[in-house]
C-alpha cells in the first residue's frame, strides 16, 4: 500500500476520533448537569441521567476500532464503516461515519466477487487503539484475467478474506437460507473454510439481534489452522466469535497431546458415554459396616438398608450426582428419625420435627454423605478412572495441576463427566453466601443515607425509593468482558452459531461436546470425508447428523479448485483413489508446474532449495508439518518428505497443501 494513502486514512480515522471525543465531551455535560440541576423533577432527572449514562457507554464501547472498514461504490460514493454512527453537526449532519447496522452498511459484509452490491472496492482496516497500522483491499467484480492473478498470488502467514474472489456458487453457499445444519464439502482447495467463515460474517449481520448475544464458535483441528484463519473475521469487524480447537472445548484444559490410533478409537466411541454412567453410580454407595451419627440423646446408625433408601430417592429425583447430594443427604435424615425415636423412648414421637431438624445439622451425617456420595468433579472422575488402568492405560501425571497431561479425546470425557455431576452444592452454597453478604452490605449504605440528613434533599428517603436487593444488583461488579470471553469461560454457554472445520476428524464424543453448545443446532460444518485421517472420525454425515438433527441438515459441494494446480491433483489422484474409489476430484483453475521427486542426503538441500520461494512447508512422519497439523493450511512450496510412510489419506493431504509447487523428498539410503 501507498505510505501516502496510509496517511490519508490515518488522517481520516483521526478526524472521526476528534468527533467522537466531542460527542463524548458533550454527553457527559448533558449527565452532569442532569445530575447537579436541584429544580428538574425527580422522574425527569432519572430519564435524563439514565439516557446520558447510556449514551456515554456507548461512545466509550466505541473506543476500540471505531472505524474498521471502507466501501467504494460505482456512483462514485464512499462510506467508512463503523461500530457507531457519526455526523457531522456543522454540515448539515452529514455523515461521517456509518453504523455498521444501518442498511446501507450491508454491502460490507455481504458483497462478493459474484454479487458486488454496487461496490467497486471495500477496504479492510487494521488498527491497534487509534493508530491505522494498514489495511487492504477487495477489488470486487475481478475479471476472469484478475480472477487468476490473485488466485497466483503468493500465499501469507494467515488467511486472507477471500470475498474478492468468490465465485458463484460459493456465494450461493455463503446465502444459503437455512437454519439447521448446513454441511459445505469439497476437495482440497475449493474455499470450504473461506466460505464458512464468511457465512458467519453473513449470518452476524442477517441475524445480528441473537447471533451477538449468544455469539458464533468456530472449531478448528490445531492451534495452527486457528492462527492461520484467525484475521477473517475480525477483519469483517465481527469480534463476538470463539476459536478453539476440539482439545480447547473444556474451560481451563488446553490439551494438545494425541492418544495412539487404538486409544483414540477407544475413547472417541459412545461406550465412552457409559463408562462414566457406571463410574458416577460405582461412587454412589453403601456403607460396608454402619455409620454412628452422634445426636445429642442417642446415637444412631447409617446401615445399608438406610443409604439404599437415600439412595433410590437421590436418583430418582432426575438431578445430577453433584445436585442431588441435597436429596440423598434429606433422606437419609427422614431415614434415621424414626430409629432416633425408638431410642429415645416409644412416648416421644411429638420430637419427631425436632430430631429431623438435628439430623439436618448433624456434622456426622453431613460426613456420612461425603462418604457415601461424594462431591466429584470431572478431573478427579476421569483420573480416578485413568488410575484403574481404565482402557487399558494409566495416567498418574494427570494429577499435575497445569493440566497439561491431558490429551485431546480426553477433553469431550471431561465434558460428558461435568454433564453427569452438573454443579457442586459447595459452589452453589458459596455463591449464596456471597449475595447474602451483598444485601448486607447495599442495607448498611441505605441505613447510612437515611440518618444522614444531608445525603438527601427532601422528605423521600432512600429505602422509600430502592431496596437492600437492587442496591445489591446496581453495585455487583459488572463482568465487563466480551460475548467471545464470557462463552470461552462458560461450559454451559450455547451459541447462536457453530462452524466446524475439518469436521470429518471428530469422534462420535467430540460431536456430542458440539451439539451440547448448539442446542438450537445451527450449524455450518466444512469438511471432506475422502481426508479422513482419524480412525474415530466421520465416515457418513448422516451417520453423525441424524441422530441429533434428523432431517434438518442439507449437503452442499464445491466442485471447483481454486488454490491447487491440476498438476498436483494429478499426481495426488492416486492416494486418493486408496481412500475412497468413487471420490470426484474438483476441477483445478490452473494447470500448474508438475511436482518434482527427488533423493537427498540430508533435508538441508530442501530447505536451501525452499527458502527463496514464498512460504513453504516441510510435511513429514518425523520432521516439519505431521499430515494432520497441516490440515486446513496452504502454502506456496510444499515439500512432502517419505510420502510411502504415511497412510493413504495423509498422502492426500500432505500433496494438496501446495499452492504452486509440490516437491517429493526421499532419502538415500
Amino acid at each position: 500500500m501507498a505510505t501516502g494513502e496510509l496517511s490519508t486514512e490515518q488522517q481520516r480515522i483521526s478526524s472521526l476520533y476528534d468527533r467522537l471525543d466531542r460527542e463524548r465531551a458533550a454527553a457527559k455535560a448533558a449527565l452532569d448537569a442532569a445530575l447537579r440541576d436541584p429544580h428538574e423533577r425527580r422522574v425527569h432527572r432519572e430519564v435524563a441521567v439514565r439516557t446520558w449514562s447510556e449514551q456515554l457507554g456507548r461512545l466509550k464501547v466505541a473506543e476500540e476500532g471505531l472505524c474498521f472498514g471502507r466501501t467504494d461504490h460505482t456512483d462514485g460514493s464512499r462510506r467508512y464503516i463503523g461500530r457507531i454512527g457519526l455526523s457531522d453537526p456543522a454540515d448539515d449532519y452529514r455523515p461521517l461515519l456509518t453504523d455498521w447496522r444501518a442498511p446501507v452498511a450491508r454491502p460490507f459484509y455481504t458483497a462478493t466477487g459474484a454479487h458486488p452490491e454496487g461496490l467497486t472496492r471495500r477496504r479492510h482496516f487494521r488498527t491497534r487503539g487509534r493508530r491505522l497500522e494498514g489495511f487492504h483491499d477487495d477489488e470486487l467484480g475481478l475479471a476472469d484475467a484478475a480472477l487468476r492473478e490473485a488466485l497466483d498470488a503468493p500465499r501469507g502467514g494467515t488467511m486472507r478474506d477471500i470475498v474478492a474472489t468468490i465465485q458463484a456458487e460459493q456465494d450461493e453457499v455463503i446465502r444459503l437460507d437455512h437454519r439447521g445444519v448446513l454441511v459445505v464439502e469439497g476437495g482440497p482447495g475449493t474455499g470450504k473454510t473461506a466460505v464458512a467463515l464468511h457465512r458467519v460474517a453473513y449470518l452476524l449481520y442477517t441475524r445480528r439481534e441473537r447471533l451477538a448475544r449468544q455469539g458464533v464458535l468456530v472449531v478448528g483441528p490445531n492451534a495452527g489452522f486457528l492462527r492461520y484463519i484467525g484475521d477473517v473475521l475480525p477483519s469483517l469487524g465481527e469480534t463476538d466469535v470463539v476459536f478453539a480447537a476440539p482439545g480447547e472445548l473444556f474451560p481451563g484444559v488446553r490439551a494438545v497431546r494425541e492418544d495412539t490410533l487404538e486409544l483414540r478409537g477407544l475413547k472417541g466411541g459412545l461406550a465412552a458415554v457409559d463408562l462414566l454412567r457406571e463410574a458416577v453410580a460405582d461412587r454412589q454407595e453403601l456403607p460396608e459396616r454402619p455409620i454412628p451419627v452422634e445426636l445429642e440423646d442417642v446415637t444412631v446408625h447409617v446401615d445399608a438398608s438406610a443409604a439404599l433408601y437415600a439412595r433410590d430417592r437421590a436418583r430418582a429425583s432426575g438431578l445430577r450426582h453433584n445436585e442431588a447430594r441435597q436429596v440423598f443427604h434429606d433422606a437419609l435424615a427422614d431415614a434415621l428419625v424414626e430409629p432416633a425415636l425408638a431410642l429415645i423412648g416409644p412416648d416421644w414421637a411429638e420430637l419427631a420435627d425436632d430430631v429431623r431438624r438435628e439430623l439436618g445439622d448433624s456434622p456426622d451425617l453431613r460426613r456420612a454423605v461425603d462418604a457415601l456420595w461424594p462431591p466429584l468433579t470431572p478431573r478427579r472422575l476421569l483420573a480416578d478412572l485413568y488410575e484403574g488402568r481404565c482402557f487399558a492405560v494409566g495416567y498418574p501425571e494427570l494429577y499435575r495441576a497445569d493440566g497439561s497431561a491431558w490429551t485431546v479425546s480426553d477433553v469431550p470425557l471431561l465434558d460428558e463427566a461435568a454433564e453427569l455431576l452438573g454443579t457442586s452444592d459447595e459452589a452453589e452454597r458459596a455463591a449464596e453466601r456471597e449475595r447474602a453478604e451483598q444485601v448486607e452490605y447495599a442495607r448498611g449504605v441505605l441505613e447510612v443515607v437515611d440518618t444522614d440528613p444531608e445525603l438527601h434533599e427532601d422528605e423521600l428517603r432512600a429505602v422509600d425509593l430502592v431496596d437492600a436487593e437492587w442496591l445489591a444488583d446496581r453495585h455487583e461488579a459488572r463482568d465487563h468482558r466480551t460475548t467471545a470471553e464470557r462463552a470461552a469461560a462458560d461450559r454451559e454457554w450455547t451459541y447462536g452459531h457453530v462452524v466446524v472445520d475439518e469436521a470429518q476428524e471428530l469422534s462420535e464424543m467430540e460431536w456430542r461436546v458440539l451439539m451440547r453448545r448448539s442446542p438450537n443446532r445451527s450449524m455450518t460444518v466444512v469438511g471432506d470425508l475422502a481426508q479422513r485421517q482419524a480412525e474415530a472420525g466421520a465416515r457418513s454425515w448422516d451417520a453423525v447428523l441424524s441422530p441429533y438433527v434428523g432431517d434438518r441438515w442439507v449437503h452442499r459441494r464445491l466442485t471447483v479448485n481454486y488454490r491447487t494446480p491440476a498438476a498436483v491433483m494429478d499426481y495426488a489422484a492416486s492416494s486418493l483413489a486408496l481412500v475412497d474409489p468413487s471420490a470426484e476430484q474438483p476441477v483445478s483453475v490452473r494447470r500448474g508446474e508438475s511436482p518434482v521427486e527427488m533423493e537427498v542426503d540430508d533435508l538441508a538441500v530442501v530447505w536451501r532449495l525452499c527458502a527463496e520461494s514464498g512460504t513453504f512447508a516441510v510435511i513429514g512422519v518425523d520432521g516439519g508439518l505431521s499430515p494432520r497439523e497441516a490440515k486446513g493450511l496452504e502454502f506456496d512450496t510444499v515439500v512432502v518428505v517419505e510420502p510411502e510412510r504415511m497412510t493413504a489419506a495423509e498422502r492426500y493431504v500432505a500433496f494438496t497443501r501446495a499452492t504452486q509447487r509440490l516437491v517429493v523428498v526421499r532419502l538415500k539410503r
